[in-house]
């Protein structure tokens, strides 16, 4: 009885889905380096216009990512054309080093947050753009050559408020 109990509930969580989800998506970069003027870019539309949501940027890294944290530049156009831009920063690491993020080996994802509770009012094409904001301490100059960073995501989930 036990075994059919555990059985059932093994298929019933690897064929259920994520009824949450809306969107996501993934970009991969070139040989895992992200360079500075390499936008991550990303479209979307027919998103309920009366319905919360949750927006994240994924992010995938490996060993080769040189920092503890991560500093991005975000621009949403909404279908009319006005866009925001936002400064982000996430912690990739633990003060001790280790990665935060799941998975297994040298690559860990990072769901980062992004915009939350956000209702999608206007009908049409959303265009949301990523970009790097790194630089080495001291230095004006950001870095060209990001490595480390393999994929970057954005996901948009029903929001659970």
């Amino acid at each position: 009885m036990l075994k059919k109990f555990l059985c059932t509930v093994v298929v019933s969580l690897l064929f259920s889905c994520n009824n949450d989800l809306i969107y996501s998506d993934f970009e991969s970069t070139a040989n895992g380096k992200w360079q500075a003027d390499d936008t991550i870019a990303f479209q979307f539309t027919g998103l309920d216009t009366l319905q919360h949501h949750d927006m994240f940027i994924n992010i995938r890294n490996n060993d080769e990512f040189p920092f503890s944290n991560l500093f991005l530049i975000t621009e949403m156009e909404l279908p009319q054309g006005q866009t925001t831009r936002d400064t982000l920063e996430f912690e990739m690491a633990r003060p001790d080093g280790k990665w935060l993020g799941t998975g297994q080996g040298s690559i860990k994802e990072n769901k980062l947050w992004y915009k939350e509770n956000i209702v999608f009012r206007d009908t049409g094409v959303y265009k949301v753009r990523v970009m790097h904001a790194m630089r080495k301490n001291g230095n004006v100059k950001g870095i060209e050559a990001l490595e480390g960073i393999t994929d970057v995501g954005l996901t948009i989930e029903k929001s659970k408020r």
